[in-house]
């Protein structure tokens, strides 16, 4: 009982954790069914079917009618490519796949005893996957707890714990999107983080073993992640005479290298021997591209997607760093972190897919835990806990909030921008002309300082024939105004049926050769396919457009019958 609050914040986490998860099933009625291997995710998984079911992993004879059921690859099947020798190489590394391989199982023994096939994709291995991974995040959280109670109390331990687990992104990737990587190389990092503390109290052969072991699962999994190499390595390095015991400690057990060093190659043989008999080589370059004299640090600053912007606890991650002198992972937690953000700011493709806030960084967060108790604990002391408890507790609410809304696409998983994120920030209930800041960067944000004017109202409904990448007209009317500054705000509702994906909505101001284009999406948040849609957004007529023609008009990429109604145009002026 002496550390109560800490083990009470592991259970709150672990409900929390299995909650999202659940409601994102469809064990929540309604809901799309489990597909956790999709995307991205089942580029890491497919080594387990590929080679413990098909027994076909270079020509993946099999795929075409495993997508054609589940839809798993998104399209093309780009998770595997094909090489010179004619065989299929598979993107991604398998080290998610090894650590996968309990939950197959499971799914496998399920799927035999029930009326689901065996095919690796059914239900059964859905769920053994989508839950397993919980289950390992909440060991790893549990053992994170012990780390830190070495450190520091228990409120701080507790706080510290619901804070990086909760208040930021690892929920959407440890409970949601959780069949990619992020979630198991955070079970990775806190597992180096414990046998790295274990050796430094008592060298062990084990713990080096399991060190250099740990070092070549994560390679596997991400090569990047090879750099977790310096939390053993800089460990009590903290000041000159730690750094000095530290050397000698090294030296005094220097077959503990080798034995690392061996695991290590263990760790990393199985990806070797695979792409040798895909490739004819040990090496396969699955085609990398980074930008490192040119990082991007939108990827931490960035209305996209920034970590700091969409995860703002992750801020106090950094300046947590100004706490840490006296704690013997001073020096390891600073190198790695300046390091590892470097990277991932540095890589070509820097907005990592379809994600919420920065993925990439979700994983090193054990790591980023440290520098954050430090800070916390400092916090707590005296009365400025009660600015800073209140900071966290509402830094926690909008992050369980944003998570809702991002799994509802509300919040975009690659769209994002200052104003759209502006409008939606804790909006339960956001209306078109919300939505319509996805694409258009203009609004309105005080009609009762205008005239209004309403020069359109049509509100019969109307048919319109699509013809792919071509625009059909539906409303066409001369403009007047009689002042600069003047706005005006389209109204329609329009119905379709399953092609709202790459349709638009558009508005045209023509005069002589000028021009003004606006579009708005038809696939917004709010939008049902099927059902008639309400679309909203402002324009602002430029001074050399004030007599110009508007023209309303819908575009798609697709061919389909549509219906256009309660067209309304209303001017804004002065």
């Amino acid at each position: 009982m002496k550390h109560l609050f800490s083990l009470i914040a592991v259970a709150f986490i672990c409900i929390v954790l299995v909650q999202y998860r659940g409601v994102n099933s469809d064990i929540n009625t309604g809901h799309k069914p489990l597909k956790v291997t999709e995307w991205d995710a089942f580029g890491y998984y497919v080594y387990l079917p590929a080679m413990l079911i098909y027994n076909d992993c270079t020509q993946l004879d099999w795929l075409t009618d495993v997508d054609k059921k589940y839809a798993v690859t998104g399209g093309n099947g780009w998770q595997a490519q094909k090489t010179e020798n004619g065989k299929y190489v598979f993107k991604y590394l398998g080290g998610v796949a090894l650590m996968q391989l309990p939950f197959f199982w499971t799914g496998h023994f399920v799927a035999k005893h029930t009326n689901y096939p065996q095919d690796g994709f059914s239900p059964p291995y859905q769920y053994a996957l989508g839950f397993g991974i919980i289950l390992y995040c909440v060991l790893a959280i549990l053992l994170l707890r012990n780390i830190l109670l070495r450190y520091f109390s228990d409120i701080t331990t507790a706080i510290t714990l619901v804070m990086v687990c909760l208040a930021t992104n690892f929920i959407q990737y440890a409970a949601i999107d959780n069949g990619q990587s992020h979630a198991y190389l955070f079970v990775l990092y806190v597992l180096i983080l414990y046998a790295t503390i274990k050796w430094h109290e008592q060298p062990r052969a084990l713990w080096a073993i399991l060190i250099g072991y740990i070092l070549g699962l994560a390679t596997m999994t991400r090569p990047t992640d090879a750099i977790m190499l310096f939390i053993p390595l800089l460990w009590n390095t903290q000041n000159k005479n730690a750094a000095t015991a530290k050397w000698q400690l090294v030296k005094d057990n220097k077959t503990h290298l080798m034995y690392a060093g061996i695991a290590g190659i263990i760790g990393i043989l199985p990806q070797l021997i695979y792409w040798k008999a895909t490739t004819d080589s040990f090496i396969y370059d699955v085609g990398s591209k980074w930008d490192f004299l040119n990082p991007h640090f939108r990827v931490l600053f960035g209305w996209e997607k920034g970590w700091f912007i969409y995860t703002p606890v992750t801020v106090l991650f950094i300046a947590g760093m100004f706490f840490i002198k006296k704690f013997p992972f001073r020096k390891s937690v600073l190198w790695f972190c300046l390091l590892n953000i470097y990277i991932i700011i540095g890589w070509h493709e820097w907005r990592y897919g379809g994600s919420y806030s920065t993925r990439a960084l979700v994983q090193s967060y054990p790591i980023f835990a440290l520098p954050f108790a430090a800070l916390t604990e400092h916090l707590l002391e005296g009365r400025r806990k009660l600015i800073f408890l209140p900071v966290l507790g509402y830094l926690l609410a909008v992050n369980l909030f944003q998570i809702v809304q991002y799994c509802a696409t509300v919040l975009h998983y690659d769209d994002m921008n200052r104003m759209y994120y502006g409008s939606i920030y804790l909006n339960p209930a956001p209306t078109p002309v919300d939505m319509s800041l996805l694409d258009n960067d203009e609004i309105l944000r005080d009609e009762s300082n205008y005239k209004a004017a309403l020069i359109a109202d049509n509100r019969e409904s109307k048919s319109i024939n699509f013809k792919a990448n071509e625009n059909e007209t539906f409303a066409a009317l001369q403009l007047n105004c009689n002042q600069s500054g003047s706005w005006l705000k389209i109204e329609c509702d329009i119905q379709a049926p399953d092609c709202l994906w790459q349709s638009f909505l558009q508005a045209d101001l023509v005069e002589g050769d000028s021009v003004k284009h606006t579009s708005v999406r038809l696939f917004s948040p709010i939008s049902k396919n099927e059902k008639s849609n309400s679309y909203a957004f402002y324009v602002s007529i430029p001074e050399y457009l004030k007599h110009a023609r508007l023209k309303l008009s819908l575009t798609s990429s697709s061919d389909f019958k549509g219906t256009v109604r309660n067209t309304k145009i209303t001017l804004f002026e002065k």
